[in-house]
């Protein structure tokens, strides 16, 4: 009986060092590549350029490939377990690193049946980086960034997106990966918050940083990154403005906006009705939602309305009043905020919203109400949760901890032990850039 090899490919590129492990493998009998899916792709490196049916083409061409079966987790234990091959082919570069963990679940499992691991030199040439290297490129240009968070909502049932306010943060959020449970989890979007990018420039959050000043910002970040952004364009300001300003947004690349139904004087929503805020008229709010909606050239930019109403207490009715009427003026997604530490008014909203409305995207930001997981708000049916100011939060406290310690030692020894080696914050720096 001729023996079977199994193998998994995550790439949408195939290169010459491709082709040699796949003959390699085809030389130790049938040959079952597993091609991952696009959510597990998204998850596990960078977006897909090709979609999931593209790479099985590819891979279904290729000489000595017999099949090809989608493997979607990066686990390969339920398709070993349903194929049982007799072997595994890898390249050498997982003993090491990230991938170990799903190297030593494979190694654990073939014992379970008596199949054998074989792993080949992996092909590291200065070429196949280069190609790599215009795959990013790629994905970070305006056209193709712009739509990405439109093909997620697709794919996945939530998305996250967590707050970025520079290069450096911006790159903490492309790159951070976890491995549990036999999946990668990493943050599918970043969020410009007008907060942080105003506490980053030492400033209060009232719309004083000028719109020049946070599309820098955005250019900064979209320099070094490929994952969609939403921009917080908080009150949006004048109609008139509000129409050029998403517009340019939109040109950038951005696949967002958020624009909240207050007016004048912006202050931060946690702060309530502890301070003047004004909520905007439902006609007011809908005009401007109306033009900036006109004033889109594509179909892959969201336009989100915000609702403060649970925020200023005026009561469930009045919101969901609200999300039924933005919807109607153009807005192609709704985000209900709560400053209450108890996710129930929120959960209320969704329930009731998506009784009438099961398509259009609900956006949540739980600073407050925290304790609610991910799995959770999907069930309740919020398509994006955004971390809005973690990065920020924790930021300030570190810094200040290491100001204090150098300050009382009159030395920086003591303070080296919080502090990352300036060899490892280069490696967050691709050279590519």
């Amino acid at each position: 009986m001729a023996k079977t090899v199994y193998m998994c490919f995550s790439t949408d590129l195939i290169h010459g060092g491709h082709i040699s492990i796949i003959q390699k493998a085809a030389q130790l009998g049938e040959l079952i590549i597993g091609v991952l899916t696009d959510e597990v792709v998204a998850s596990y490196r960078r977006f897909p350029v090709l979609k999931y049916d593209e790479r099985v083409k590819l891979f279904e061409n290729i000489k000595g490939v017999s099949k090809v079966v989608p493997q979607d987790t990066l686990s390969y234990a339920k398709n070993l377990r349903w194929l049982k091959p007799d072997y595994v082919v890898h390249g050498d570069d997982w003993k090491t690193g990230f991938q170990k963990p799903i190297r030593d679940e494979v190694i654990e499992i073939l014992k379970e049946y008596g199949g054998k691991l074989v792993e080949f030199p992996y092909s590291q040439k200065e070429e196949y980086e280069r190609l790599e290297s215009m795959q990013r490129h790629q994905l970070s240009m305006p056209d193709i960034r712009r739509g990405r968070l439109k093909e997620l909502l697709s794919m996945k049932p939530l998305v996250n997106a967590i707050e970025a306010h520079n290069g450096i943060t911006g790159l903490i959020a492309e790159n951070t990966t976890v491995l549990q449970d036999g999946k990668t989890y990493q943050f599918d979007a970043m969020w410009v918050s007008s907060l942080c990018d105003s506490i980053a420039r030492g400033k209060p959050d009232i719309e004083l940083v000028d719109m020049s000043s946070r599309l820098r910002t955005v250019d900064e970040i979209m320099d070094v990154t490929t994952k969609p952004i939403i921009f917080d364009a908080d009150t949006g300001g004048l109609t008139e403005h509000f129409v050029y300003n998403i517009r340019t947004l939109e040109r950038m690349g951005v696949s967002a906006v958020i624009v909240e139904d207050k007016t004048g004087l912006k202050r931060n929503s946690l702060f309530g009705n502890e301070v003047a805020q004004t909520q905007d008229s439902i006609e007011n709010f809908c005009a401007k939602l109306a033009a900036g909606k006109a004033a889109l050239k594509t179909n892959d930019f969201f336009l989100i309305a915000r609702i403060e109403s649970l925020i200023l207490e005026k009561g469930m009715d009045d919101a969901l009043k609200r999300a039924f009427a933005y919807t109607n003026a153009g807005a192609t997604g709704i985000m209900i905020h709560s400053r209450k530490k108890d996710p129930s008014e929120i959960f209320e909203f969704c329930k009731n919203f998506r009784e009438k409305d099961t398509a259009t995207p609900l956006v949540v930001v739980p600073t407050t109400f925290n304790s609610v997981s991910e799995e959770e708000f999907a069930r309740r049916g919020v398509n994006i949760v955004i971390y809005a100011n973690q990065l920020t939060r924790s930021g300030i406290p570190a810094m200040q901890k290491v100001a204090e310690t150098i300050l009382k030692n009159r030395r920086a020894k003591e303070a080296d032990e919080m502090c990352m080696p300036i060899k490892e914050i280069l490696t967050l720096i691709p050279e590519d850039y």
